[in-house]
């Protein structure tokens, strides 16, 4: 009797375990649908920001005063460091992706690449240098400088009470002379979303 109570038990806890147990379900979804699942950033807040950010910085007069004293050439944008000053984790890297994209597409700006990709390229000009026929090969010292580079910040606030939290997110880009160090432009993104857990979890 007690081994067909052990028994009924071990096969209860087994259909418990197994259960608990079954593997995720797998929905393919459109890259471009937003999804909030935790409410933490996510690549909806970092393509529509930049985008927003990009759209106002192009509006504003920095770009018509430059063209102005530089006979209508279009100026030479260059990203440099973006922090994440937020609690957490945010992959810079993509949102600067997502902002280089927005200004190249915009065809109003030039785009000059980061220190980490120029030191690529450097390097293969002197592979050039060495081995690729003088017709072919492309000389050093021929850069184009970048005219404005773009620094920022990401920001966050928690708020928190229960099972509800209020996640703030501050984005703050600034566009930097590179000339005289004058900032030309300074835009600012705000993200605010409630997210409300669940009161009971398995």
């Amino acid at each position: 009797m007690n081994s067909l109570k052990l028994t009924a038990v071990a096969a209860s806890l087994l259909l418990t375990l197994t259960a608990c147990s079954t593997n995720p379900t797998v929905q393919r979804i459109s890259p471009d649908q937003v999804t909030d699942v935790s409410g933490y950033w996510n690549d909806t807040d970092a393509d529509q920001t930049a985008q927003e950010m990009i759209n106002q910085m192009l509006s504003e007069p920095w770009l018509g005063n430059f063209e102005g004293v530089s006979g209508g050439k279009a100026p030479t944008v260059i990203v440099g460091q973006i922090n994440n000053l937020s609690s957490e984790h945010i992959s810079t890297s993509t949102f600067i992706d997502d902002i280089q994209r927005q200004l190249i597409n915009s065809g109003k700006v030039q785009f000059v690449a980061s220190s980490d990709q120029r030191a690529g390229v450097r390097s293969e000009r002197k592979d050039q240098d060495l081995n690729a026929t003088s017709a072919t090969r492309s000389a050093m010292g021929q850069e184009i400088g970048a005219d404005f580079m773009m620094q920022g910040t990401i920001n966050t606030i928690i708020d928190a009470a229960g099972n509800t939290s209020v996640k703030y997110y501050q984005v703050d880009l600034r566009l930097v002379n590179m000339h005289d160090n004058v900032i030309s432009w300074v835009g600012q993104k705000k993200i605010k979303k409630v997210v409300q857990q669940s009161g009971s979890r398995f």
